[in-house]
């Protein structure tokens, strides 16, 4: 069958796709970033850039297919998600109908009882959407999912591994019927296999009823460490996402909706489903394990990539999501030019920006154990992966494009540090710097915010004075070729 994964970079999207290769079918896969797919390295798999919020672009993404995967939603995005989600939604509907599709596959989230937050409000708003349309809508209602990269089960996870005493709000007491990623992944599979399920909406879950205090709980028994809590009336879901955006890495913005969905039990019924695909289910237990272990199998992305666990040194203590920032500097000089500095970074070139501060914490790494810069450069501008650089290795080389650094000095978590270079035309071009850290535990949580005022310094001036290189090697270059 032909099969179209939309929002195929996403948490979902990223496991069903495989998964649908495995079956056989013929799998297009799309999503905003082509680059962002292109570093998944799937075999055999059509790659394709499309926006729902872009009708434009959903044609060419539609083309011949039988069945798409809608996979969307906006939440991290921050203020206004509803209305993208709606827009997107209403797009991809009419774009679907005019390519003539066979049915749409959604995967929302569960409706609460009483008035649900925004963010579930969304969920159930975009299915009802693309109903509104003529092509038959399957869609499937998941509340948490146990897996890497779920929201709720990262929050999880943080929580156990970052806080020795954590306080526990009031929304620890609702209740929720966990399903593994596993299963919910069969159930989207095993879809395609049954047509008679367009136009119906079904409820997926777990085996149990529990409470998300009992998911820390089980969180912590896995994982073989303490859980101590201390139950407070006060925390509303509003301080609760603040305090969870300060003690975990979880983004305020995804942290916010996920915890406003919190205020009441989640419990849905999924007879319906299981009479059509009567699976075995796992228990949470069982799906933490497999959530574990699943990590360690992903291989080594060609990127940079939040969550992938080869850069959180194949830790799944270290945390899924990350901080930092990225910054983009535009430079009046060629991209290759701006390469040629990106490739020469460290070693004696040093790193364009505060050279004095690198030559320290290098010098506090040797203090306690670590590599230091005294590696250096195997060669002044040449590179392969693998390489070292000063404290930093080599671990994914485009050339003439990007190069991903990831650190090996002594680090309460994992730090990567990107550069990406495009081309604007043929006298400018655009660089893009990513510096990332992934803290493990509460001291890497404090090491981060005690560190973040000198590293917003050095990541924001070190890329522009990157620019500046590039732009002084071209104004040269061109003196030298007029004269």
């Amino acid at each position: 069958m032909n099969v179209l994964v939309f929002g195929a970079s996403g948490y979902i999207g990223s496991h069903l796709v495989p998964r649908l290769l495995a079956e056989g079918h013929r799998v297009r896969a799309a999503a905003r970033r082509l680059d962002v797919l292109e570093a998944r390295g799937w075999q055999g798999v059509e790659l394709v850039a499309a926006d729902a919020l872009d009708p434009a672009s959903l044609p060419p993404a539609l083309a011949g297919i039988e069945v798409a995967y809608y996979l969307v939603h906006s939440m991290g995005g921050g203020p206004g998600f509803a209305r993208r989600d709606r827009d997107a939604a209403r797009n991809f509907r009419d774009a679907a109908a005019a390519a003539g599709l066979q049915r749409i596959i959604y995967l929302g989230g569960p409706r609460p009882p009483g008035r649900p937050s925004e963010h579930l409000a969304s969920r159930l708003a975009t299915g009802d959407t693309l109903r509104q349309g003529p092509v038959p809508v399957t869609e499937l209602r998941a509340g948490l999912i146990v897996g890497p990269g779920s929201a709720g089960f990262e929050v999880i996870r943080d929580l156990v591994n970052h806080l020795p005493l954590m306080v526990t709000p009031r929304w620890v007491q609702s209740r929720t019927r966990p399903i593994a990623l596993d299963d919910l992944l069969e159930y989207l599979v095993r879809l395609l296999d049954h047509p008679e399920t367009a136009g119906r909406v079904y409820d997926v879950a777990g085996p149990e009823t529990l409470r998300y205090r009992d998911l820390l709980e089980g969180y912590a028994r896995v994982t073989g460490r303490k859980f101590r809590a201390i139950d407070v009336p006060f925390l509303t879901p509003r301080l609760s996402s603040y305090w969870l955006a300060l003690v975990t890495s979880v983004p305020v913005s995804v942290a916010r909706p996920l915890v406003e969905g919190l205020k009441t039990d989640l419990l849905v019924d999924d007879r319906a489903i299981r009479e059509v695909i009567p699976i075995p289910l796992h228990t949470y237990e069982q799906a933490v394990v497999s959530a574990l272990e699943r990590e360690q199998r992903e291989p080594l992305p060609a990127r940079w990539a939040e969550g992938a666990l080869a850069f959180r040194g194949y830790d799944p203590d270290v945390s899924f999501y990350s901080k930092g920032e990225t910054t983009r500097v535009t430079a009046a000089a060629p991209a290759e030019t701006l390469w040629e500095v990106v490739r020469s970074i460290g070693g004696k070139t040093g790193y364009y920006y505060a050279d004095t501060l690198w030559w320290l914490r290098g010098l506090l790494d040797r203090l306690v154990g670590g590599v230091g810069l005294r590696r250096g450069r195997r060669h002044p501008t040449d590179l392969r992966v693998g390489d070292a650089i000063d404290f930093w290795r080599v671990v994914a080389l485009e050339p003439g494009r990007r190069l991903t650094l990831l650190a090996e000095m002594r680090l309460p978590g994992t730090a990567v540090l990107e550069f990406e270079v495009t081309p604007l035309d043929p006298g400018r071009s655009l660089l893009t710097t990513t510096a990332r850290f992934h803290p493990s535990g509460a001291w890497g949580l404090l090491y981060w915010y005690a560190l973040v005022p000198l590293h917003n310094l050095i990541f924001r001036r070190m890329p522009r004075n990157i620019a500046k290189e590039a732009e002084r090697r071209a104004a040269a270059a061109a003196s030298a070729g007029t004269a």
